[in-house]
């Protein structure tokens, strides 16, 4: 109970603090979007620069935790885009709802309530998840999404169109520039450390601000059936498989076995949302899976942090 109270209630905290800021028109969507880009785009990428700059090189390689991922993320992708295919979906918005499913919010809930609950371990752990989710599971989508909707145009040619736009990506460039730095074993200059660390910072508490931001300006809606079945592969089937990977299968280390449990516990991310929206598809399903999942998280999540911590 005290690392719930200590670290999961904080993160919920400010997620509410963020709905109500949204309900009493404090914030608009103006300031949703705002924020969202100041995020993504400068106080996240601090954070990741500085932690895995700081990071032992050893914990950095991490093979049978990337591994016990993508099979924790796959398990529930494939079962929620067969769900959609046998309800006459086409193959795009299938995708769609694979990542409502499987798209972890570890970028904003998962960096902050990993530090808070296995202190700096973590980092290197927890920035891995946000890198494969952003990077790989992102583009894998994205070129499902794309290969549909474009029939006949070739994979390969979507990457290429795809790809410079994901190389460009702070949330990748910033962790990579910090794992050279750690691999070179340079000490970080301390103006340096002090900027990155100050703008760091403030990527925790903005990013789940933000979060509860958006839930106050999505409306529910959609089918009972698909938000049930996606918020329960989200919530309990992912870190189900997670957990049997990265515990009896992988024999993944303790610290980023539970973060790996940790990060796949966590409700849906936004991302969904906006490939959804991007590309006309009717987004009641996937924004009331986002807000269901975030609500009902508080319990799930809360439970698993009493239980692994």
């Amino acid at each position: 109970m005290n690392a719930v109270v200590g670290a999961a209630l904080p993160v919920f905290g400010l997620i509410v603090v963020g709905w109500i800021a949204g309900r009493t028109a404090l914030l608009d969507r103006g300031a949703t979007d705002s924020l969202n880009r100041f995020a993504i785009y400068l106080a996240l990428p601090a954070l990741l620069f500085t932690v895995m700059a700081k990071a032992d090189p050893a914990a950095i390689a991490q093979g049978r935790f990337a591994a016990a991922w993508a099979i924790g993320v796959a398990v529930p992708f494939g079962a929620a885009f067969w769900l959609a295919r046998r309800r006459g979906r086409r193959v795009a918005e299938a995708g769609i709802w694979g990542l409502d499913a499987g798209y972890a919010n570890s970028g904003f809930m998962g960096i902050p309530l990993c530090l808070l609950l296995f202190g700096e371990a973590a980092g290197p752990s927890i920035i891995l998840t946000v890198l494969l989710t952003a990077t790989v599971l992102f583009i894998f989508a994205v070129v499902l999404i794309e290969s549909d909707l474009r029939r006949g145009a070739s994979p390969w040619k979507t990457v290429r169109r795809v790809g410079p736009s994901v190389l460009r990506n702070p949330l990748l460039l910033a962790p990579l520039a910090g794992l050279a730095v750690a691999l070179a074993g340079w000490p970080l200059p301390a103006p340096l450390d002090r900027f990155a660390t100050l703008l760091g910072g403030a990527a925790s508490p903005v990013a789940l601000v933000c979060i509860g931001l958006f839930l106050s300006h999505e409306r529910v809606g959609g089918e009972i059936g698909p938000v049930a079945a996606l918020v329960a592969l989200k919530l309990v089937g992912q870190p189900a498989v997670t957990a049997l990977c990265v515990f009896w299968i992988f024999d993944v280390p303790p610290i980023p076995a539970k973060v790996a449990v940790i990060s796949a516990s966590l409700p849906t991310g936004t991302g969904p949302f906006t490939l959804a929206k991007l590309h006309g598809f009717d987004v009641q399903v996937t924004s009331t899976a986002i807000l269901v999942s975030h609500v009902l998280s508080v319990a799930t999540v809360s439970a698993l942090v009493a239980w692994l911590a």
